[in-house]
C-alpha cells in the first residue's frame, strides 16, 4: 500500500489505496500527472468529510458468529469520521470500491430511514427479540449523529416497543441521549460501554483522531453509571507497546466511577487493516514499528492476523498471557467485575407500524 506524502493531519490513515481483493480495477494517479497539476493549483486541499444518503431495504442485520454474544445489529452509518486507524470495520468500505483508509474516515453513509426500517422489522409477526447490538461495526455517535440523529430515534423505537439495544462507542456524544437511556435502563433494556484506548491525549489524537478525548470518554461513564444506566469500560484495542502501559490505570480510572464492568481486546489487524497500520506505525512510531509487530504476530501465531473463530479475540502466546495476567490483577485490585449485563426481552410489544391501526 503506498503511503501518502506529505503525512496527512488529523486523520488516522494516511493513504487510499482501493485493494484488489474483489477484482474491482486499480486507480493511480500517474506521477507525472500529479506533480504537474500541483504545480499548476497548489498543494492538494485539506480533505473534508462528505456524506452520502442511502436507503437500504432493511436495517437489522443477523449473524450466527459463534465467538460474540450477539446475533443482531443495527448500524445507522457506513464509514466513521473517528478515523481510528486500527478500526476492523474498514474493510467494508472495499466492498462498495471504496479505500478502507482515507475513503473510510471522509466518505460516510447516512441511513436517515433507519428507524422506519426497525419499525417494521418488529411489528412483524415472527418477530422474536433479542438484544440489539449498536456500534458493532461503525460508532453510533460519530459527529455526524449530531446532524442526522439516526441513532437516537432508533432508540425511540426501541423505548416504544420495550426492546433491549446495546451501545458501544467512544463518544461522550452518548450523553445528549441520556434522557432515553435512563428510561431504557429503568426497564432493564440497555446497557452501554464506551472504549477507552489510552490516558494520553496526544496518542488519542494520532491513533483516532476525531474520536472523544479519553478523559472526556472516562467523564461520559461516569455520568452514565451516575445515573444508573449499566456500564462497561472497555480497553481496546490493546496495541502491545503503544498503548498496553495504559492497562492498569484505564481499569483503577473506570473502577472510581463506579462503573460496573470492564475487559480488554487485543488488537485486529483484517485484511487492508494490516498495511494501514503498519503505514501509521511507520509514519507515527518508527523507532518501534518492528517491536510493535513482532509482538502482534507472536499473539497470532506468526500472523499479522488470526481470522479464526474463537481464536481471533483470545490471543495464545507468552504476551498474551501476560496481558491477560495484568488485566486480571488490575481488576482484582480495583475491585471490578466482569461483563454480564441481563437484560429484558420479555416485556417486548411490537411497534405501531405506519401500516396498522391503533386498536382501542
Amino acid at each position: 500500500m503506498r503511503k501518502t506524502n506529505p503525512p496527512q493531519r488529523g486523520r488516522g490513515a494516511q493513504s487510499a489505496v482501493v485493494p484488489d481483493r474483489f477484482g474491482l480495477a486499480q486507480r493511480e494517479a500517474d506521477g507525472d500527472w500529479r506533480d504537474a497539476m500541483e504545480a499548476l493549483d497548489g498543494p492538494p486541499l485539506k480533505l473534508r468529510t462528505t456524506v452520502t444518503e442511502e436507503h437500504p431495504k432493511t436495517i437489522l442485520t443477523f449473524n450466527q458468529s459463534p465467538d460474540i454474544a450477539f446475533d443482531r445489529s443495527v448500524n445507522a452509518y457506513r464509514g466513521c469520521e473517528h478515523g481510528c486507524v486500527y478500526c476492523f470495520a474498514r474493510p467494508t468500505h472495499a466492498f462498495h470500491d471504496l479505500s478502507p483508509g482515507l475513503d473510510f474516515e471522509t466518505k460516510l453513509f447516512a441511513k436517515p430511514h433507519a428507524a422506519e426500517l426497525l419499525r417494521k422489522t418488529l411489528s412483524r409477526p415472527k418477530y422474536r427479540p433479542r438484544p440489539i447490538a449498536m456500534g458493532t461495526n461503525t460508532d453510533p455517535y460519530q459527529p455526524i449523529e449530531g446532524r442526522y440523529r439516526i441513532t437516537r430515534d432508533l432508540l425511540e423505537v426501541c423505548l416504544e416497543a420495550r426492546h433491549p439495544v446495546t451501545i458501544t462507542t467512544k463518544s461522550d456524544r452518548v450523553l445528549h441521549d441520556l434522557d432515553l437511556l435512563e428510561e431504557l435502563a429503568r426497564h432493564r433494556l440497555v446497557a452501554v460501554s464506551i472504549s477507552v484506548t489510552s490516558l494520553d491525549p496526544v496518542l488519542s489524537g494520532k491513533l483516532e483522531p476525531r474520536a472523544a478525548a479519553p478523559a472526556k470518554r472516562l467523564a461520559a461513564l461516569g455520568k452514565l453509571a451516575e445515573r444508573g444506566i449499566p456500564t462497561h469500560c472497555s480497553v481496546a484495542p490493546v496495541i502491545p507497546a503503544i498503548t498496553d502501559e495504559f492497562m492498569e490505570q484505564i481499569v483503577a480510572r473506570a473502577a472510581a466511577l463506579r462503573v460496573a464492568s470492564c475487559g480488554w481486546i487485543p488488537l485486529r489487524l483484517p485484511h487492508e487493516v494490516a498495511p494501514l497500520f503498519r503505514e501509521w506505525l511507520e509514519v507515527h512510531y518508527p523507532d518501534r514499528a518492528g517491536k510493535v509487530m513482532s509482538i502482534v504476530r507472536s499473539i497470532r501465531q506468526g500472523r499479522d492476523n488470526d481470522p479464526d473463530f474463537f481464536t481471533r479475540l483470545k490471543p495464545s502466546g507468552v504476551w498474551a498471557d501476560l496481558f491477560r495476567a495484568r488485566f486480571r490483577i488490575a481488576c482484582k485490585r480495583a475491585g471490578i467485575g466482569k461483563p454480564g449485563f441481563e437484560l429484558d426481552t420479555v416485556a417486548f410489544r411490537p411497534p405501531q407500524s405506519g401500516d396498522q391501526l391503533q386498536l382501542l
